[in-house]
């Protein structure tokens, strides 16, 4: 007989949490026949994607962290100093990682943004909005939008 007696913890923890993630992970790859399909561990088919700008310094002008899943780049962070934006920068970041991602045989991509950041710099790169989330956070509009690549 399973015990219905639990003790609920609330601390951070990063092992118990990378545990879940692949439990996690496991569960949905033994019930969707797409992801089990897929070839390689679901570590194998998460990687990183890293892009960044460096001044002539060697200082950070910006960057694009990232990770490549399936068929899927996500853009995660995109940030460009206030000194070097409007220069076409933030333009050759994404860029370069949508071709990285094509070269790992990505087919989309996807990237969460907020209204005061840039949804106009997505659509601008054939990003299309497939999800609005009004007030998230309170009195700011999250977009979240994909683009085929290739």
């Amino acid at each position: 007989m399973v015990s219905r007696m639990f003790r609920l913890e609330t601390e951070v923890d990063r092992a118990r949490r990378d545990l879940l993630r692949r439990r996690l992970r496991d569960t949905n790859t033994a019930a969707s026949p797409v992801l089990r399909a897929l070839r390689g561990t679901p570590d194998e088919r998460e990687a990183p994607l890293h892009v960044w700008a460096l001044d002539a310094n060697g200082d950070l002008a910006g960057g694009l962290v990232g990770h490549t899943w399936t068929t899927w780049l996500h853009v995660t962070y995109l940030w460009v100093d206030a000194r070097h934006r409007k220069a076409g920068l933030g333009s050759r970041l994404l860029t370069e990682a949508e071709r990285l991602a094509t070269e790992r045989a990505c087919t989309a991509s996807r990237v969460e943004t907020w209204d005061f950041q840039a949804p106009a710099f997505y659509r601008k790169h054939g990003y299309e909005v497939v999800c609005v989330i009004p007030d998230y956070p309170p009195g700011i509009t999250e977009y979240t939008l994909t683009k085929r690549l290739g």
